[in-house]
């Protein structure tokens, strides 16, 4: 049994008007003995920008913007930037985020070389309609029926008068390149998939058609457990370990009371991280104390990024869509859990 500390919340909304809903979500990454948290913050109206602040160690506050450091420039972002999620590559931060404009949510990423200056770069995910997509994917069989019962738009929407494109979130980049190819993960309900590219200039149309038309190549990981049977997200940017990618994600599953979020973890292969080597049969945690199970949004437990110091894995996650929160627990600890839980039959 996995021991996991919850060491409590980390921040919480202010009065400010770009953060006075909730404050939740975050990119993280440690630099030196600093952790630099960039998080989603939600005003009224559900409108989202990314709030900054730094911790020197793991746990304490010592710095906080009072305006926000990313926030919607563009048609395809006007009503928000979310859920970012961040991971340094060579000598160049990648920063991506969820661009959501009331009808679409897709995601979208930025760079910086110091984590003060951000340029945008635009949308990664690809912008495809749900048909177009359900065309493609069964070109070799039928598609899981959940494909349509998450991402098939309700009609309703066309009022709005903009077009309607297939949801993908929660693109995570590997923070470094594997066999000279760059690796991200994104999630089109209700699995996580991978793309693998030399350059990010090849995720044109065509390169999607030609992706969607062998699908099932590109899908990690498949809702599994009973607390992931609805659907599964990337949550954390993957962690290097001598066993595999350490890869912290979250699983759904449905309740009388709604969705469940839970934090969960597997190993995916160190050379060929599109299979998975390892997965835990039930959460790494659950929410349990009342700032996880009452909130904007009940029942949440959201990791997105990490930070590691000596054997100990902090896990920074939003909680109840409202506040960010922190778990500990020993990285060995973990990855020699997971190495019992060996998968045998995984392509």
């Amino acid at each position: 049994m996995i021991e996991v500390k919850k060491e409590g919340i980390i921040l919480k909304k202010t009065h400010l008007g770009f953060e006075s809903e909730g404050v939740f979500n975050p990119a993280v990454i440690r630099n030196g003995e600093n952790i630099h948290l960039f998080y989603r913050a939600v005003q009224k109206d559900n409108f989202s920008s990314i709030g900054y602040c730094r911790l020197d160690g793991p746990l304490s506050v010592v710095e906080r913007s009072d305006t926000p450091v990313i926030y919607p420039q563009v048609s395809y972002e006007s009503q928000g930037v979310e859920d970012p999620r961040i991971t340094k590559i060579d000598d160049v931060y990648y920063l991506t985020y969820t661009a959501y404009n009331k009808v679409n949510a897709l995601g979208a990423y930025a760079t910086s070389k110091d984590l003060i200056h951000f340029e945008k770069h635009g949308l990664i995910a690809p912008q495809i309609t749900y048909e177009e997509f359900k065309h493609l994917a069964e070109s070799k069989g039928i598609l899981n029926e959940k494909y349509l019962r998450y991402n098939k738009r309700h009609h309703s929407l066309k009022k709005l008068n903009k077009k309607l494109l297939l949801w993908d979130k929660n693109v995570i980049f590997f923070p470094r390149r594997i066999g000279g190819k760059l690796f991200f993960l994104h999630r089109i309900r209700p699995d996580i998939q991978i793309v693998a590219v030399n350059d990010l200039h090849e995720l044109t149309r065509e390169y999607w058609e030609n992706y969607f038309l062998r699908l099932h190549e590109h899908i990690v990981m498949e809702p599994r457990y009973w607390h992931e049977v609805s659907y599964i997200g990337g949550g954390c940017p993957p962690i290097e370990t001598e066993h595999g990618w350490l890869l912290i994600y979250h699983g759904v599953h449905d309740t009388i009371k709604g969705y469940v979020y839970s934090a969960c973890a597997a190993l995916l292969d160190l050379n060929d991280p599109s299979k998975e080597i390892a997965r835990l049969p039930e959460p790494l945690f659950s929410p349990e104390l009342e700032w996880e199970l009452n909130g904007e949004i009940n029942n949440v437990v959201f990791p997105t990024g990490t930070a590691l110091f000596g054997d100990t894995l902090y896990i920074y996650y939003g909680a109840a869509d409202e506040r960010i929160a922190c778990v500990s627990v020993s990285l060995s600890a973990l990855i020699k859990e997971l190495l019992t839980n060996v998968n045998h039959n995984e392509k």
